[in-house]
């Protein structure tokens, strides 16, 4: 087999065998293809598509490139959850403690920001001394002793993917269905899990700005899930405006908790106990959604979901108590954006506050960039909300006052004051199952 009969046939648009597909992906995370043939298959695949059956192929074979956990031993079911990001999306964070204390065993490997988008592991370093590089070893022991585990990727888990999205990245591939998908997929069932559920982002704070986008990668993931045995939801979500109120790292731990507390924001907490109520019927602890619903507000109301938070921070190395201290979200600068006239808040670019987040430090531009963890954005108002003259829309928290105005500056363009009230965004618009 060669590399270049392989990316000819797609480039031709025909669809390739599972020993092509194979010989690509092991070629590739070896090394004996090199950059430019890997770079322009992933164009041909970018141009021409993949069948669900081809992006089947291509995650089995991603997923075998390095570790694929076994927790048979663990004798609980396996349910873990997946966002393809957006702005303020700190769901992971309450919501697998929440799980978890119902006896489900949830292995979360999870990503860090990039571009406009937060990265759960950035949030959870803003704890001091948690720890998110665990061994393979010390992974299955948190999952034995505390049954939740949120922690970054290792060398040995899908390194196919690792190298494919490095070069995705600068080849502007990223937006293909098929990769994103095995991407996506290759990672989650490399856990071990029975089960996953799904959060797919649509607005224009997401990656899948069209709707239309987002329910097919939704239908292609949730394909593939079943394909290899799992059960599977897919959820389309509302990406117009940020989720909560706070954007950045520290602040949005501490939302988190808040919502554990029951003190939460209602778009955080809503989406939080809806995730939940699909991941506990996956588990067979709940027989429908209602019942999955009720049992995760009871765990938020009981005060069993922030007890489990604790003691997975605990078992990673942090101190629940610090996030509570004001010093937790303290920066050296707030500045305030306030409305120049009376109306509504109407919020028309969701990217923009991220990338004004990400201005301020609580981002990366580059993977090499520093996280502020403190640093960030609150909401003191939503979209559809009414405003007068001199309302604050937005704090500005910062530690660097040019960092500052250049966040400013962008978040002006994300919104305006609309003299009649617009039209609500919903916050969950699908379920595919």
């Amino acid at each position: 087999m060669r590399a270049v009969d392989i990316i000819r046939k797609k480039r031709d648009k025909e669809r390739l065998s599972k020993e092509e597909i194979g010989f690509f992906v092991k070629g590739y995370t070896n090394g004996t293809i090199p950059d430019y043939q890997a770079a322009a298959f992933l164009m041909a695949v970018y141009l021409n598509g993949m069948d669900n059956e081809e992006a089947f192929i291509l995650t089995e074979h991603m997923m075998h490139s390095g570790t694929v956990f076994d927790f048979s031993h663990i004798d609980a079911i396996k349910v873990d959850k997946h966002s393809t990001g957006g702005v303020g999306d700190k769901i992971s964070l309450p919501l697998a403690p929440l799980v978890a204390s119902f006896g489900v065993v949830v292995p979360m490997i999870s990503g860090r920001a990039l571009g406009h988008t937060g990265g759960t592991l950035d949030k959870l370093e803003s704890i001091k001394g948690y720890r998110t590089r665990l061994s393979p070893d010390e992974f299955k022991k948190a999952l034995e002793s505390v049954g939740v585990a949120i922690i970054g990727q290792t060398e040995d888990i899908v390194p196919a993917d690792r190298k494919m999205y490095a070069l995705r990245d600068v080849t502007a591939t990223v937006e293909s269905i098929p990769l994103i998908s095995a991407s996506i997929m290759s990672k989650k069932l490399a856990e071990g899990i029975d089960g996953l559920v799904l959060d797919v982002k649509t607005g224009t704070g997401a990656f899948m700005r069209r709707y239309d986008d987002a329910k097919l990668l939704a239908k292609t993931m949730v394909s593939i899930g079943k394909m290899f045995g799992k059960k599977v939801y897919a959820l389309i979500t509302d990406m117009n405006q940020p989720l909560g109120r706070a954007i950045g790292n520290a602040n949005e731990v501490r939302e988190s908790v808040d919502v554990l507390l029951g003190k939460g924001p209602s778009d955080i907490t809503a989406l939080t106990v809806e995730l939940g109520a699909y991941m506990l019927l996956i588990a067979e602890v709940a027989q429908s959604v209602e019942e999955g619903r009720e049992l995760i507000k009871k765990a938020i109301e009981n005060g069993k979901g922030y007890e489990k938070w604790c003691q997975m921070v605990e078992n990673q190395g942090g101190d629940p108590d610090a996030i509570l201290k004001d010093d937790f979200t303290r920066t050296r600068y707030i500045k305030e954006v306030v409305s120049s006239k009376d109306g509504y808040l109407n919020i028309v670019d969701t990217y923009k506050i991220g990338v004004a987040s990400s201005l301020l430090g609580a981002g990366r531009a580059k993977k090499e960039d520093v996280i502020d963890h403190k640093v960030g954005l609150y909401m003191k108002k939503k979209h559809g909300e009414k405003v007068e003259k001199g309302d604050v829309i937005f704090e500005v928290h910062g530690n660097d006052e040019n960092k500052i105005e250049d966040a400013i500056r962008v978040l002006d363009g994300s919104f305006e004051i609309s003299p009649t009230k617009p039209e609500d965004f919903k916050l969950i618009y699908e379920v595919i199952d």
